[in-house]
């Protein structure tokens, strides 16, 4: 692997700018740019006449450039207009905010594009890759698969491929392949080499499977490999055994204004006798959203701090933990405990204040980011740590907070709905609890999916929630891999809601650009009522808790993901009034469809999941990964359970074969580098 992990400044054109940027998107070294696989592909070997182009659908065209044209939108966006014309009609290409791309193009020139072809009575497109032809080039170099890598504002999904594509020249024959030729054989995979070729720049969608086959089956063997060599902790590694007194955890219950649900009893049982056992707890709580993991995550917290213990619960991101922040101290007060919060954001006088309060010992709760697992963070005496949304952070995230206590307790949390099945093998070191069961009083989110015609009718209903004192959510999504295209359809949504559609209500814009501090100002504002509106990017997704809110807008659904809509959903429908979600969409695909309908005739996270699966089914390489296990490159938990499976008879077998032979060394060796811990003894 040495020469895969030199700097990507070996390949030409790369130095410390461009060597800057592509860390933005965590690659670094020349392996980090091979395994950068492709998100979606586009077929352009399927070239159909102008008139037969499918609205919603992204489609290639080839023609000549018959006219070109620059203006503004209403919102004062440029736009660029060439016409492309062939034997089958014409077509008009479009982009948004790129004037320098005006220069690029010439009366009569060859072109070939890939877009999605918008509905309406004239022929248009909205382009997101596009190819300049000569009149000696061959057109079969281009009508192509070509993929798209996951991009960013300063390089481009084409400047990436063409990078991937030097580096595979450059150093394709130093992939080495860690599984012995005989498994290969024996589960029909490819080399690796290959199957890297293939899955960047694919001869045909055969080989595409084929390709993303092998990486997957790869992916999930060393996890489920990695798995078998850990030790349960829950059952063979000493810990606290804490106090079976309950005087402040019972206080607590006792003064919640509401009654706990039999499924929170149950899991708080369960932590209970886990945590008073002389070994460590190491447990995954799974519930839907708006289940109430929250109030379980407190009472661990306070069972430790009954002993004297100091607790910490993690957060993956900073509104999230102000929002955990702000809830447990309104909570703790009556028991005279205060909560600090320690995050990125805080000024150098509030950070050295809270490290002094953990490493003294004054301070038994901490909430937290990733800022709780930098070297400079001392714990006095570290008894139990709860992690939110645990998908969300790497098993070292985990491990590195555990460090910082000697064999605390493990509390880790998510809402993401994965078949049990699927959760066993995912955390195969924790043992599983599940909040089946929504808080009493809770009403079913009402969801409609409306298309363009019903705007007006809409806002007239989101007008009546506001009147009647409730807030609104608006989302936007993210438009292919440019986050600077969906920061601008946030900002024009936002600045015409809050000018021309509601200029009597505040309207509040959250998007992924804006600072931590300039974040939790607005979610502040918004928790608070001083904004009635709040327009976001799906940065929301996870943790924002505004009872108040009662509706969410959700722009141009057809992006979206089931998972990541019923989890967008989820942030309204917390308090005691009727709640509702509308999904916009005039997408016309049938898989858009069914999953529309879905949306509005359930609210079981579970259920969502399972028909999410059935739709999009394990053989399907287009659409937006789940969030999976932060290690994959490639493998999908959701997507692909059956090629879990096959991985799992792969795993069985070398293991029954018996992992310390020398017939995988090179296994041991990636496992290890991999997950960067020792799992079997004697590797060096």
């Amino acid at each position: 692997m040495n020469k895969l992990t030199q700097p990507v400044t070996v390949l030409k054109g790369i130095g410390k700018q461009k060597a800057a940027e592509l860390h933005q998107l965590s690659i670094d070294t020349v392996e980090d740019l091979l395994t950068h696989y492709p998100y979606r592909y586009e077929d352009r070997a399927n070239l159909k006449p102008i008139s037969q182009l499918s609205s919603d659908q992204l489609e290639t065209v080839l023609g000549r450039v018959e006219a070109i044209n620059e203006g503004f939108t209403k919102n004062g966006r440029h736009m660029l207009r060439v016409t492309l014309a062939n034997n089958s009609g014409r077509i008009v290409l479009m982009w948004f905010n790129q004037r320098y791309l005006k220069q690029r193009f010439a009366l009569n020139q060859r072109l070939i594009a890939s877009g999605k072809i918008l509905s309406g009575t004239t022929k248009q497109m909205m382009v997101t890759d596009f190819e300049i032809l000569s009149e000696t080039d061959d057109i079969s170099q281009f009508a192509r698969l070509v993929p798209v890598h996951r991009a960013s504002e300063k390089l481009s999904a084409k400047w990436i491929r063409q990078t991937i594509e030097q580096a595979l020249r450059a150093y394709g024959g130093d992939i080495i392949d860690f599984l012995p030729q005989p498994l290969c054989q024996r589960y029909r995979l490819l080399p690796r080499s290959e199957a890297i070729a293939e899955i960047h720049f694919p001869s045909s969608w055969a080989k595409l499977n084929m390709a993303r086959y092998r990486l997957v089956i790869e992916e999930f063997t060393l996890m489920l490999l990695e798995l078998s060599q850990r030790v349960t902790p829950n059952k063979s590694v000493k810990g606290i055994a804490h106090q079976p007194t309950e005087r402040l955890t019972n206080q607590f219950i006792r003064q919640l204004p509401f009654k706990l649900t039999n499924a929170q009893r149950k899991v708080i049982l369960e932590i209970k006798s886990d945590m008073e056992k002389p070994t460590a707890m190491h447990r995954l709580v799974q519930g839907d959203v708006g289940s109430g993991k929250t109030m379980v995550a407190l009472y661990t917290l306070l069972k430790a701090a009954e002993g004297g213990y100091q607790s910490a619960l993690m957060a993956p991101t900073e509104i999230l933990a102000e929002q955990h922040y702000l809830t447990l101290r309104q909570i703790l007060a009556p028991l005279g405990i205060e909560p600090i919060l320690l995050k990125g954001s805080l000024n150098t006088k509030e950070k050295t204040s809270a490290l002094e309060k953990l490493a003294n010992g004054d301070s038994q709760i901490i909430i937290g980011t990733h800022a709780l697992i930098q070297k400079n963070v001392n714990f006095c005496n570290l008894g139990a740590i709860v992690i939110d949304e645990q998908h969300r952070f790497g098993v070292r995230d985990r491990l590195a907070l555990e460090n910082k206590g000697s064999q605390p307790d493990v509390l880790v949390m998510t809402a993401t709905p994965i078949p049990r099945s699927l959760a066993l093998t995912l955390y195969g070191d924790l043992e599983l609890s599940v909040i089946d069961e929504l808080p009493p009083g809770r009403k079913p989110i009402i969801t409609y999916h409306i298309t363009e015609k019903k705007r007006q009718s809409m806002y007239g209903f989101i007008l009546q929630q506001l009147q009647a004192g409730h807030q609104v959510y608006v989302v936007c999504p993210m438009i292919e891999e440019s986050a600077k295209i969906d920061l601008e359809n946030a900002q024009a949504l936002h600045q015409k809601l809050a000018t021309e559609i509601f200029p009597q209500y505040q309207v509040g814009l959250l998007h992924g650009k804006m600072t931590a501090t300039a974040k939790a100002e607005i979610m502040e504002s918004f928790r608070t009522a001083h904004l009635q509106i709040l327009v976001s990017t799906t940065v929301i997704e996870v943790g924002v808790d505004v009872p108040n809110a009662n509706m969410m807008v959700i722009e141009n659904a057809e992006r979206f993901g089931l998972a990541q809509l019923h989890q967008l959903r989820g942030r309204v429908g917390r308090g005691d009034v009727q709640s509702y979600c509308i999904l916009v969409s005039e997408a016309k695909a049938e898989d858009t469809q069914r999953r529309m309908a879905i949306m509005t005739k359930s609210n079981d996270g579970f259920a969502i999941a399972e028909e999410d699966l059935a739709i999009r089914g394990p053989g399907e390489i287009l659409g937006i990964r789940q969030s999976g296990l932060p290690d994959f490159k490639i493998a999908d938990l959701v997507q692909d359970i059956k090629l879990l499976e096959r991985s799992k008879l792969l795993a069985a077998d070398i293991l029954n074969d018996g992992l310390e032979n020398t017939t995988y060394d090179a296994l041991r060796l990636e496992i290890q580098r991999r997950y960067q811990q020792k799992i079997i003894s004697g590797i060096n």
